[in-house]
């Protein structure tokens, strides 16, 4: 038994060390966008598929030494493709599909180890009860889930910390060649052994009566599939917001491997009753942080995110195991699982951003658990004692609902009234709101109601309790799908709506009928990008983070042209909003990877039209664009590329301000756009600035009655290495008084950069 136990535990650490690893290396190549890993993680599923269905057909329609003697000598292909570092020829130029590109320099740089890996857990099972008729296989499938959830913790905290990416994968390598050994030692146990009929098959003549049943092979590909897409759907969710960096993709795919773990381990980990309560409870809490939006803090945003995600796996995996069937089917079952995980990584990945046009996978994914759990039990009628617990503590969830729905609704209405004597509740106004907008409390109520009529002492009978229960889930499924569909838009009209690789833009009217103060504000993800009035008074305005007292707005102002003109490089486009502070004779050179803002800058906003400066747009990724191109001699070039909130952590480490410098005239200052909500990036342009021994200045501007409404707060770091312009008296007066005790974090480069020590 050890030697399949250590081999199924090599491979499973193996195969889920090597997503981080790959993920992290191309994530600079497609402009650190979050669907990045959200195509790792396709590409991953569909080869766990390959290697679970090439595992289901060798077993069944090849003989034991043919089996063996396949694997071997994919074995040594895998070894001739190492090591796996992705070649630079890989990098992608022009304005290639990047999902069709990542899906081939993965399988040109994985694709057979990977492979190879992905097959080890179910081939190795059907050996093991091969060899060792009459024991189980299960708990190996929980053991290869320990291996994986190992190699994903230990990636951002040990891995990822101390080893730069070349070493990581030259030990990867070795770990292969390890695995490799260790799957030729299985491989000779099981030659050895003269080949014999299973001990589990059926005497010949004889039907296979325990055929699984159609239905239940739908419910085998249905419930990985819906635990697969909240997954992505998750770290696609939490990525956008905050950062595309390797926590974010590892906390929630080892939260998704812990509910493997737990449900295949031992059935005492999984209760209908608990998580089945749990789950409603936990969608209307996504929907109470998908209110709140940007107001909730991270902590919060990624807790909650992370306990749903927790709750809806625990369902889907759990009723899955419950799904179990014989042992001779074991290899048909894994491979509906991995089917049923493809299906769901497709959904999110390629099928979701053509049908929506925000991020709604997530609501829709949450939904199908629930939608999932009601089908499983409308169709068990076993064990019908534990439908009193369900139904007495969905009861009780129902009546909290109201309680809460029904309170926020009378918070909301002494608020209103009395709002002017309790300034310090001011924040609890959007949690009251967030409670009144879920619309989970009428359903549930009138549910009860119904049933309590109808069934009259429905807790005397546990079949009257098992209707009670579908009651229940069913008007909290409804409930939750009309929240869900009512919190699409919020705030403005919404008169355009694109999403793509590149993340969800929106376009939004305000005060249409009001030509003084009509508006566009363009948002990427759930962060303002942009802001045009159409009055021509006010089209050429400066305005959110561009107002007249920005660090950015200054060095404008401040920074003398030469020969006439000035040449200004901008990483990020938006609108072209700062196109406006742009002078006769200025030339400004966009650099921006999304094909859809350049269509929107340039069609429903006339930023870049009504410049007086001269402006063109390169389209790509900025860092790969400069690297290509000559010095461009850049007397200021602005760093404003950011995706939603998401810190672009690419553009900021030593290499990427390696290329910038290159590109700057002598005295030429590079501008540097640091605003945001979680983090603080001050220390790591700190870092740089001392790197590279450059000036620095820090400016921020603040929300107050000095501005205007239109003028958003936001923080510039100017860098330069020209003393006479860091000392003009306009700057010295706007710049921050450098931090006291500023945090202590090492220089971010692309091997290694983490956020924890700047999360605010």
């Amino acid at each position: 038994m050890l030697p399949y136990a250590l081999t199924i535990f090599t491979g499973a650490l193996l195969l889920f060390e090597v997503q981080p690893i790959i993920g992290k290396y191309i994530l600079p190549w497609f402009g650190g966008a979050p669907a990045v890993w959200t195509t790792c993680l396709l590409f991953f599923q569909l080869l766990l598929l390959g290697g679970y269905a090439y595992a289901h057909f060798s077993i069944r329609f090849l003989k034991p030494r043919h089996q063996v003697a396949l694997h071997v000598a994919l074995l040594l292909g895998a070894l001739a493709l190492l090591p796996i570092t992705p070649s630079e020829a890989w990098k992608p130029t022009g304005s290639s599909l990047p999902v069709a590109h990542i899906m081939a320099l993965l399988a040109a740089s994985i694709g057979l180890p990977y492979l190879v890996l992905s097959s080890t857990g179910p081939l190795l099972q059907a050996w093991f009860r091969r060899t060792h008729p009459g024991r189980s296989p299960y708990r190996f499938y929980a053991l290869s889930n320990i291996g994986s959830l190992l190699a994903l913790l230990a990636y951002p905290f040990c891995i990822e910390v101390y080893l730069s990416r070349g070493t990581q994968t030259l030990l990867w390598s070795w770990g292969m060649v390890i695995f490799a050994l260790m799957s030729a030692w299985v491989a000779a146990r099981v030659w050895a052994v003269r080949h014999a009929p299973d001990a589990d098959d059926p005497p010949p003549g004889q039907q296979d009566t325990a055929r699984p049943a159609p239905g239940k092979i739908l419910l085998w590909l249905l419930l990985p599939a819906c635990a697969s897409a909240t997954l992505m759907a998750t770290t696609n969710k939490l990525c956008q917001d905050m950062a595309v960096t390797p926590f974010l993709w590892v906390v929630p795919l080892a939260i998704y491997l812990l509910t493997f773990v737990l449900c295949f381990d031992n059935p005492r980990w999984y209760s209908r009753v608990c998580f089945g309560a749990a789950l409603p409870p936990a969608i209307a809490a996504v929907a109470w942080a998908m209110f709140e939006g940007v107001d909730l803090s991270i902590a919060k945003q990624v807790a909650i995110h992370c306990a749903a995600l927790f709750v809806c796996c625990m369902v889907c995996h759990g009723e899955l195991y419950g799904l179990r069937p014989h042992p001779r089917h074991l290899t048909a079952y894994y491979l509906a699982i991995a089917l049923g995980g493809a299906i769901g990584g497709v959904l999110v990945a390629a099928v979701a951003p053509l049908v929506f046009t925000t991020y709604e996978e997530l609501n829709w994914a949450l939904v199908l658990g629930l939608l999932l759990l009601l089908v499983v039990c409308i169709s068990d009628r076993d064990g019908l004692d534990a439908w009193r617990w369900f139904a007495f503590a969905l009861l009780c969830l129902a009546m909290g609902m109201v309680g809460l729905d029904r309170g926020a609704a009378m918070a909301i209405g002494w608020w209103k009234s009395h709002h002017q004597q309790f300034p310090s509740l001011a924040w609890l106004a959007p949690t009251w709101k967030g409670f009144a907008s879920l619309h989970w409390a009428p359903g549930a109520l009138i549910a009860a109601l119904a049933c309590v009529g109808h069934f009259r002492g429905f807790f005397d009978t546990p079949r009257a309790c098992h209707r009670l229960t579908c009651g229940f889930l069913a008007a909290a499924l409804v409930a939750a799908a009309i929240t869900f569909a009512k919190s699409a838009s919020s705030g403005g009209t919404i008169v355009a709506a694109a999403r793509n690789f590149y993340g969800v833009l929106k376009v939004r009217e305000y005060n249409r009928g009001n030509p003084d103060t009509h508006y566009f504000l363009l948002e990427h993800g759930r962060i303002t990008h942009g802001l045009q009035f159409t009055s021509p008074m006010l089209a050429n305005q400066p305005t959110t983070y561009y107002m007249e007292r920005s660090g950015i707005n200054i060095a404008f102002r401040l920074m003398p042209a030469h020969d006439g003109s000035r040449h200004i490089g901008v990483l990020g486009l938006g609108t072209g909003s700062i196109a406006s502070l742009g002078l006769p004779g200025d030339r400004f050179r966009f650099y921006e990877i999304n094909p859809e803002i350049s269509r929107i800058a340039s069609t429903m906003f006339s930023c870049l039209s009504k410049s007086r400066a001269k402006t063109e747009i390169v389209l790509g990724d900025a860092r790969l664009s400069l690297e290509r191109e000559a010095p461009q001699n850049f007397d200021i070039l602005v760093m404003d590329a950011f995706s939603s909130d998401a810190v672009p952590i690419h553009l900021l480490t030593k290499e990427a301000f390696e290329i910038y410098l290159r590109h700057m005239r002598q005295g030429g200052v590079i501008a540097v756009h640091i605003s945001n909500r979680f983090l603080d990036l001050r220390p790591v342009v700190a870092n740089v600035a001392s790197h590279f021994k450059l000036n620095s200045a820090t400016i921020s501007t603040w929300e107050d009655e000095d501005v205007e409404w239109w003028d958003y707060e936001s923080t510039w770091v100017l860098l330069t290495r020209d003393d006479k312009f860091m000392n003009l008296p306009t700057i010295r007066a706007a710049a921050s008084k450098p931090d006291d005790k500023p945090p202590r974090i090492p220089l971010w480069t692309d091997d290694w950069a983490s956020l924890f020590p700047i999360l605010e």
